[in-house]
């Protein structure tokens, strides 16, 4: 009688298990389907670059604005002004926190971040430009001699 009882026990277990990962394979290949993450950072979308920064950082663009306390568009004087105010406000040897510290300087690093991702995807925009450009000139025949 235990017996079949444990049998019951494990069907009924391993039946919801499967039901529980066949949920999670659906759920994990609609994702895949949709496209975003890792596959939106591969084909070069903006956004996918974005969201690969602030996986990287642990960080997004706008938790660093609000802890810096500047716009997106900030210049690097306004943000540099920001940090070292913020960071020197928290010093540990003058009572301060050094988890609001580190926050400030992780802060920092995700505009740094964004600014050389930017700085990177207008260089390729410029090299391609100057690429197009030069096929462009070398598929014209010259002008004819007199």
């Amino acid at each position: 009688m235990s017996a079949r009882i444990i049998a019951q026990v494990v069907v009924s277990v391993g039946t919801v298990v499967g039901r529980a990962f066949f949920a999670a394979y659906k759920q994990a290949a609609a994702n895949a389907a949709a496209g975003g993450g890792v596959a939106a950072a591969a084909r070069g979308g903006k956004e996918g670059v974005m969201d690969a920064l602030t996986r990287k950082t642990g960080m997004s663009l706008e938790e660093a604005c609000q802890i810096l306390n500047v716009q997106k568009e900030a210049d690097l004087a306004q943000l540099t002004k920001n940090y070292e105010h913020l960071f020197n406000a928290n010093e540990t040897s003058k009572g301060g926190s050094f988890y609001l510290q580190s926050k400030v300087v992780r802060a920092k690093e995700r505009f740094e971040m964004e600014r050389a991702e930017e700085l990177k995807q207008s260089q390729a925009k410029e090299q391609e430009r100057n690429n197009t450009t030069a096929n462009t000139n070398d598929s014209q025949s010259p002008p004819p001699s007199a």
